[in-house]
């Protein structure tokens, strides 16, 4: 949803063209988390986003247990008896022994409930056992090898805090508790739409002058991979009346808009005006290469980012700006933009831009085994094969001549696409 709050904020549309970081904030400011949840079992919440925290019914561990294959203890006796004990019990896991007899001592495996009266776990490579007793050195440390009761999580204590895209780590932690369903937003909805004549699906047959429509494929893995419910809009014809009547249903059925293609200001360029004439347009540009034309604004209280049409900016600009702006739809706490990897160039770059530049890359060994960065040799953002060749992008300050071997900041896609 649109957050009308800031109303009154300079419209970007109307002022400076804004940098990265400020489009990104500007798009964040300009919405507010959705509304709607759902309960669902864990098996089910792989990658949705916690609307309520999970706050743990039980301490884990639920009592004092072996972290490791040994021998239990009273740590008093070995002194005592000269580090020899008969073993008077075993205790395997999933079973809980009997109070530990002065003088004796318990085999006992990793997880088993410490019996009452042990203080100690003797990890059984040190020990000597024959004819039921066991030799332990004299030197073991008290209270070694004990997991103790509510060591790692307390009654009462928030083990997930809601916001969280959940991760299979998260649905373990869940488990681990006792916790077996788990309230969690609803997906976001994004309507998707992709503008051009020329554009032809994927199996039908070119006539002259049509492209495959890469963006609709493309766009629609980023949106799932980000966990959102994709409302196809199809693609639309180059004039103003498909372009709204698209836009319309779009604001009907969803709660974000996406389009690709037809951001730009020419006479088949149908974003902009047909943005206004539903709602408002208020950012049209932002600093970077790829992805100068960036579209954003409101069609019937739904917010809209359109995106180039050229496979290699609507990538840069829907994983630079699209995710950032679900994120923050989606409610997800915490940073919403990646933090980037300070690592050396392996390439020389004397021709820099005047705005900040996000080019394909990819790391490699250089000949001294460490890790730098590669880019690929075109600039051209037409060539979606180089985005499938890279695993990240590098990001290069306006003006900033690169020599090998350089610090650059690399944005890798394992952080992207999640």
């Amino acid at each position: 949803m649109m957050d009308r709050s800031n109303d009154c904020a300079p419209v970007a549309a109307g002022g400076k063209t804004l940098t990265k970081d400020e489009a990104v904030a500007f798009l964040t400011a300009r919405v507010s988390p959705i509304d709607g949840t759902e309960t669902l079992a864990l098996d089910a919440a792989l990658g949705r986003v916690l609307a309520e925290p999970v706050m743990s019914p039980i301490d884990v561990p639920g009592w004092d247990n072996s972290a490791m294959d040994g021998y239990a203890i009273r740590h008093a006796d070995l002194a005592a008896h000269e580090g020899r004990l008969p073993v008077a019990q075993r205790i395997p896991a999933g079973a809980v022994g009997e109070p530990l007899a002065p003088g004796t001592a318990a085999r006992i495996f990793t997880g088993a409930p410490v019996p009452e009266g042990a203080d100690t776990v003797v990890v059984q490579e040190v020990c000597e056992a024959s004819d039921g007793q066991v030799r332990i050195p004299l030197d073991v440390k008290a209270g070694a090898n004990v997991r103790r009761a509510g060591e790692d999580i307390r009654t009462g204590a928030e083990v997930i805090a809601a916001g969280t895209r959940l991760l299979p780590a998260h649905l373990g932690l869940a488990a681990s508790v006792g916790v077996a369903r788990l309230v969690v937003r609803r997906r976001l909805r994004v309507a998707m739409l992709s503008s051009g004549d020329e554009l032809v699906l994927p199996g039908e047959p070119l006539g002259p002058g049509q492209i495959y429509n890469s963006n609709r494929s493309m766009l629609m893995g980023l949106l799932q991979s980000w966990g959102c419910e994709v409302v196809e809009l199809g693609i639309v014809a180059d004039d103003l009346e498909s372009t709204v009547a698209a836009m319309a249903r779009g604001a009907r059925e969803a709660d974000l808009i996406i389009a690709s293609g037809g951001v730009s200001v020419g006479e088949e360029d149908h974003i902009k005006p047909a943005v206004e004439r539903l709602g408002r347009l208020e950012l049209h540009q932002v600093k970077i290469r790829p992805g100068k034309p960036l579209a954003f604004g409101e069609v019937q209280g739904t917010p809209l980012l359109g995106c180039p049409g050229n496979p290699v900016s609507l990538f840069v600009t829907a994983v630079l700006f699209a995710r950032p702006l679900i994120r923050r739809m989606q409610g997800i706490a915490g940073e919403l933009d990646v933090r980037p990897l300070r690592i050396r160039a392996g390439f020389d770059w004397p021709r820099p831009d005047k705005r900040l530049e996000f080019q394909r890359a990819r790391l490699e060994r250089g000949a001294d085994g460490e890790l730098e960065v590669a880019v690929y040799p075109s600039r051209s953002s037409a060539v979606l094969s180089s985005v499938a060749w890279a695993d990240g992008l590098v990001q290069l300050q306006p003006g900033r001549v690169v020599e090998r071997g350089d610090p650059v900041e690399f944005l890798p896609f394992g952080e992207l696409l999640h």
